[in-house]
């Protein structure tokens, strides 16, 4: 593929298509964590971004060197995406239940945002495949129109839960915790029945 409107283009849609997990996830912190300040929401946003962004690199690397190994890894991918969210979701929704969100909802801590991460950017290995073709540095690009496509869709992730933790106030663990077991499930299915 060679520099064109066409590859920035089809870059962005693969950022949008694989931010969605990433969305429903800062979706989900957003409802967890209502009074969350604008500096937290760009961590959240840019490790979301940053891991996008170093999927589909890890992916063109694998191609380029080991690819036997990357493709037997690929069938643990929606297992892998369930069992973490499914953790998470159910801490999440258990801590809802029992009232303990007050608590848990100041600090969202750096593993169960690396944990969110991996969960919602593991199937973006594949999209190493996908730009094979390309050289490094075209690659490396394409990574990060990624990982901005992703940055602003959970910038907007977030808003959304912000705003709607407000108003549901004591419920809101419970609603992301279901939220992520649903997109672990969907990961899940989608990876076992295509």
């Amino acid at each position: 593929m060679e520099w064109s409107f066409l590859f920035f283009f089809n870059s962005a849609l693969l950022g949008v298509g694989l931010a969605m997990d990433a969305f429903s996830v800062s979706m989900a912190n957003g409802l967890h964590d209502p009074r969350m300040s604008m500096k937290r929401m760009c961590i959240i946003a840019g490790a979301f971004g940053l891991f996008q962004a170093v999927m589909p690199m890890t992916g063109w690397v694998c191609v380029h060197t080991v690819v036997e190994l990357f493709s037997s890894f690929e069938t643990f991918i929606p297992w892998i995406a369930l069992i973490l969210l499914a953790y998470i979701g159910g801490k999440m929704l258990m801590e809802g239940i029992k009232g303990e969100e007050t608590e848990e909802a100041a600090a969202l801590s750096a593993g169960v945002l690396f944990v969110q991460g991996v969960a919602t950017s593991i199937d973006a290995l594949s999209v190493g495949f996908t730009i094979s073709e390309y050289g490094w540095v075209m690659a490396l690009v394409a990574s990060l129109i990624i990982a901005t496509v992703t940055f602003f869709i959970c910038m907007a992730g977030l808003h959304i839960g912000k705003k709607f933790g407000t108003k549901l106030a004591g419920k809101a663990s419970v609603l992301g915790g279901i939220i992520l077991i649903g997109i672990g499930l969907e990961i899940f299915l989608t990876g076992i029945f295509g």
